[in-house]
């Protein structure tokens, strides 16, 4: 078993002194699932006035604009990324509108701005609890709010971090996927992810459909989606504000690795073998992994 740090214990001490907890985690659940499959968990920021419409446009306002994304929301589950339409409208004319404007939006790093760092905090220090268990190192922890319109789709993609997304306002159904599913996901395609700049969007295919799990999102639902997991989302019939707080780990950064190291290793005519068949063959991996890039860092002083 890990040890839990100092600070965590801290956490953990001052948060029993304090009041009720934000999220709502079944031990048992998160340590049977946590980065394996989706599960559903609680929350109490339903009612939260960082989440008002009034202080998201504020939000929209101030934030940099490589940190927001948005487009028109009635898209194919199976978007190509290169023909994603527009909307006409400004980030924050997006937002106040987003009610009859059939739009979807994302604020990215919402923790730039300090009393969204303050929520972030809150939350992913309540997980960390029970993750250092599990994957220590919590690190590179983010935001993302989610506004979307009455029935707005984000096609079929999957994210590289571990990820909590919060129903604030509104429904949604997601249909996420098993991550070891190699039907849907293959070794090829988790390697051409994470050593390429292609884009989050995937080809989706019908006969995934029976193939997944399917969760309706209600204020006050949360749900868990593990690294690199297929899914999509289509939105009720009102407007939609999620929260997603996501973070990595030592265990999803080496996982990364490997797959970057795997694409190398299929373009010089190699066949590796799959990441997380075998123990021993991903450590040596690694440790191949921090050799190739030490001499890297060395020969670029050298040439400098």
């Amino acid at each position: 078993m890990v040890a839990i740090s100092v600070a965590v214990l801290v956490n953990r001490l001052e948060r029993e002194m304090m009041s009720e907890p934000l999220l709502h985690i079944d031990r048992s659940v998160f340590n049977n699932k946590f980065d394996r499959r989706a599960f559903s968990l609680r929350h109490r920021l339903t009612d939260h006035p960082l989440f008002a419409i009034e202080r998201l446009v504020e939000l929209a306002q101030t934030l940099p604009s490589d940190q927001i994304e948005y487009n028109a929301g009635d898209l194919p589950v199976n978007q190509d990324p290169d023909l994603t339409p527009q909307n006409g409208l400004s980030a924050e004319e997006t937002v106040q509108r987003i009610e009859h404007c059939d739009s979807w939006l994302v604020l990215k790093r919402v923790e730039s701005d300090p009393d969204y760092r303050v929520l972030l905090d809150q939350c992913l220090d309540e997980i960390r609890d029970l993750s250092e268990l599990i994957q220590p190192n919590m690190h590179q922890r983010e935001g993302f709010i989610f506004v979307s319109s009455p029935g707005a789709v984000t096609p079929y993609h999957m994210d590289p971090e571990l990820n909590f997304l919060l129903q604030i306002r509104g429904s949604k159904v997601m249909r996420v996927w098993d991550p070891a599913d190699r039907v849907v996901i293959s070794e090829l395609d988790l390697e051409d992810y994470f050593s390429s700049d292609s884009h989050r969007n995937l080809e989706y295919r019908d006969e995934y459909a029976r193939r997944c799990d399917r969760f309706e999102l209600t204020p006050g639902l949360a749900l868990h989606v593990p690294m690199a997991v297929p899914h999509w989302v289509k939105n009720g019939d009102g407007v939609s504000v999620s929260f997603s707080i996501t973070f990595r780990t030592a265990a999803s950064r080496d996982r990364e690795r490997l797959y970057q190291l795997n694409a190398r290793l299929r373009s010089l005519g190699l066949s590796p073998h799959p990441v997380g068949a075998s123990a021993s063959r991903d450590a040596a991996k690694l440790g191949l992994y921090q050799v190739y890039h030490r001499a890297r860092r060395i020969l670029r002083s050298v040439r400098a």
